[in-house]
């Protein structure tokens, strides 16, 4: 079979970890006898091999169709990350030509919304299964040892509204609703009005409904706008994890809106998953399975790609910047133990096991790409041209000294070299 002989030429160039493969009573290995990192892959059907050529996408649809197993996902993915700078310097020199020859959805006003709704649309229940009491979808901030989940996620969203210096006066505009998580916490502990704006149906629902039963109707506005259909001026500005479903092509359009959005003298908390900038150019415009299979039409920008747009197109000026990227990997683990703890649930729900399958492979694609750093998760503090006030002094989160644990660290602009996070 041509499709395994390929696959086992290039697996026999391993340098980062060691993959055994069972098929048919067989074991072979590739990679160092010594490595590090480990992970047992069996084969359940011979078009694995074929599915593998099809790089991410192959192989995610593959383990969601059944066709293989794995002892340990999220080791896997970490070898791979581990092996892609090696890889990404053989695609860099086609990375142009794919692109042109690549058709990647854009996210045109319409396009957008279908897009969102491929995912948030897919029901609040389901959310709800594996997500904690606050109905966060975005990396928690664990600050110290023995945190729930819970507990993480408020502590994230108290650090954006503290960074924001939010009080009773301002009037915060939100991109991208979520569950409304940020929206309640900012108007029900720091008093301020919120406008918040979703493209998701379920979710433009969830927070109203929730805004309602937690007394903050009158303070809490929620739309279902697209940033390029908001106006008015607003003296903060928070978008938790939205840039990376907004398209490569349109960075420059949604930072302008944001800065547009802004006071002059207010404040802009930016969450957003990156990418090394070495990376940027050959992924942005692959079909990949986060894009394809479970965020269609998203796109990681790296933090140089964020720091030349707001250049480019925007008065911003960045005044901070802080690296959560190490409490994302706890924030998965506990996302996956949860849905695969709900899995019968989800069948019950009309969720089959092709989707459930799906969904595990995302949350441990995920945990294994932060834990590597192949991608990051930062906070961007960005301020109005207007802006007078000294960089803000947020207490910085306790690193733990687990594997596991959180590795955060606040990084001013001024100190931070342009390029990508290390």
């Amino acid at each position: 079979m041509i499709a395994r002989k390929l696959v086992s030429t290039a697996l026999g160039r391993l340098t980062e970890g060691r993959i055994e493969i069972e098929e048919g009573g067989r074991i072979r290995a590739f990679g160092p006898p010594g490595a590090e990192l480990r992970a047992r892959i069996q084969v359940r059907d011979p078009r694995f091999w074929r599915s593998v050529l099809g790089g991410s996408l192959g192989i995610g649809q593959a383990y969601a169709e059944g066709r293989w197993d794995c002892d340990d996902l999220v080791t896997l993915v970490r070898i791979g990350a581990r092996e892609m700078p090696r890889i990404d310097r053989l695609r860099a020199p086609f990375a142009p030509l794919r692109a042109a020859l690549t058709r990647v959805p854009r996210n045109t006003r319409g396009a957008a919304r279908n897009h969102i709704a491929a995912h948030y649309d897919l029901g609040n229940t389901l959310f709800g299964l594996f997500l904690d009491e606050t109905m966060t979808y975005s990396c928690a901030l664990f600050e110290r040892p023995g945190m729930t989940l819970r507990e993480a996620q408020e502590a994230k969203l108290d650090r954006v509204c503290r960074a924001l210096r939010l009080g009773p006066d301002d009037h915060l505009l939100e991109i991208g609703s979520g569950w409304g998580s940020l929206a309640l916490h900012a108007a029900g502990r720091y008093g301020c009005r919120v406008t918040t704006t979703t493209l998701s149906r379920e979710q433009g629902a969830a927070v109203r409904e929730r805004a309602r039963a937690k007394g903050l109707g009158d303070r809490v506005e929620v739309l279902g706008l697209d940033y390029r259909e908001l106006r008015g001026r607003y003296s903060k500005l928070a978008s938790i994890e939205m840039i990376e479903a907004v398209g490569w092509q349109y960075y420059d359009a949604y930072l302008r809106a944001c800065s547009n959005l802004l006071a002059p003298d207010g404040l802009i908390l930016l969450q957003a998953i990156t990418i090394d900038d070495r990376a940027y150019e050959v992924e942005k415009a692959g079909r990949s399975f986060a894009n394809e299979l479970i965020f269609p039409g998203g796109c990681l920008p790296s933090l140089e790609v964020i720091r030349r747009s707001c250049a480019r197109a925007t008065r911003l000026r960045l005044l901070e910047v802080k690296d959560i990227t190490g409490s994302y990997p706890e924030t998965l683990r506990r996302w996956r133990l949860a849905w695969r703890a709900a899995t019968e649930e989800a069948a019950r729900l009309g969720y089959d096991e092709v989707f459930r399958r799906l969904w595990d492979f995302y949350f441990a694609w995920s945990e294994g790409g932060f834990r590597e750093r192949r991608i990051e998760d930062v906070q961007l503090l960005l301020a109005g041209p207007a802006y007078r006030g000294s960089r803000v002094n947020i207490r910085p989160a306790i690193a733990s000294t687990s594997a596991a644990g959180p590795r955060e660290a606040s990084l001013a602009s001024a100190s931070r070299p342009p390029g990508p996070s290390t």
